[in-house]
């Protein structure tokens, strides 16, 4: 009986902190559906969850991060991990891609670029990010052809789409221990070959990624991070609005996360990104981190009362959040 009790309890607390999950932080009002008919030359998008974002012009389609591989909390906690490689071609087929211009991953944990080398392979892409970003597409064997590392504030052209890559900086970890071995020692100095501990996948640098094309102008930010100052004399319709953490920062750094983000750009749009699961399932409903994952960046309340008091403030901007996979016209 003892040794059934214990086990009782400890599947109990198994499925309380390891795989049962947080509600999403953000208002169910905003879920906006597929478009379902596209008109020619429409700018699109596609959105399959933390900040993995598939656009397209009907001539040009390429892709932010092209993440699909989700790990459990116990392998990334204290294993090695790689990307899926039929997670890959389930998530590449889901958003309709056989060819992509580029994969641009916003920084270098494995949450963006790990399964980045893998897509432009796939693709034809050109792996365009930072320094550490190459070392992973080297360390996954993809040909130096296809890797461009990216030169702060330089802008680049694929078909209409002019990209420009803002150095910026990553949402800051509450917990010390986490932080250091996410953010500190930032550099993948060598080529990384998988499997690997979770954090050899280290930040390199964040970007802030400003989109133009003659449709319509869009900012990225896939972390909840800002350099003061970084995006004065840049503008954009439509904000893609890194989310997740904040409720666990101060509500000065919120205010300040606003104000260098939103207020910097002035978008009549935000669309909420890096919002949902890390570890969750990568189809159906999206769903808010796994409860164990919120001792570490947490705040989710927090985080939608924060958005929401925004939207009431500022009448002028309509919030929405994609819906998973489906193509949303944007432009």
């Amino acid at each position: 009986m003892i040794v059934a009790g214990i086990a009782i309890a400890f599947a109990a607390i198994w499925w309380t902190f390891f795989a049962s999950y947080e509600d999403p932080p953000v208002n169910p009002a905003w879920a906006v559906s597929g478009t379902a008919e596209i008109p020619d030359g429409s700018v699109t998008v596609r959105y399959t969850g933390t900040a993995t974002l598939v656009f397209s012009d009907g001539e040009t389609p390429w892709m932010v991060d092209g993440w699909f591989t989700r790990v459990g909390p116990l392998s990334l906690v204290a294993g090695e991990i790689e990307p899926d490689l039929d997670a890959i071609t389930e998530g590449l087929a889901r958003n309709g891609v056989s060819k992509l211009a580029v994969v641009f991953p916003v920084h270098s944990h494995y949450d963006h670029a790990m399964d980045a080398p893998e897509v432009a392979r796939r693709t034809g892409a050109v792996l365009f990010g930072s320094e550490s970003t190459a070392n992973i597409g080297r360390g996954w064997g993809l040909a130096e052809s296809q890797i461009r590392v990216a030169v702060d504030r330089e802008p680049v052209q694929f078909g209409a789409f002019t990209l420009t890559p803002i150095v910026s900086r990553h949402f800051q970890f509450p917990d010390p221990a986490v932080r250091a071995l996410a953010l500190d020692d930032p550099e993948i100095t060598a080529p990384l070959v998988p499997p690997v501990p979770t954090f050899d996948y280290k930040v390199g640098k964040a970007y802030s990624l400003h989109v133009s094309h003659p449709k319509g102008t869009w900012l990225i930010q896939g972390s909840a991070g800002f350099v003061e100052g970084s995006l004065d004399g840049y503008s954009a319709d439509v904000l893609f609005l890194g989310a997740g953490g904040l409720g666990s920062q101060t509500a000065a750094y919120r205010a300040s996360y606003w104000r260098e983000l939103v207020e910097s750009v002035r978008p009549s749009r935000i669309i909420p990104i890096h919002w949902d699961s890390l570890t969750g399932p990568a189809e159906g409903p999206f769903v808010g981190t796994v409860r164990v994952m919120g001792f570490l960046s947490g705040g989710t309340e927090l985080t939608r009362e924060f958005l929401e008091e925004k939207e009431a403030a500022n009448p002028d901007i309509r919030f929405l959040t994609l819906p998973r996979y489906d193509e949303v016209v944007l432009f």
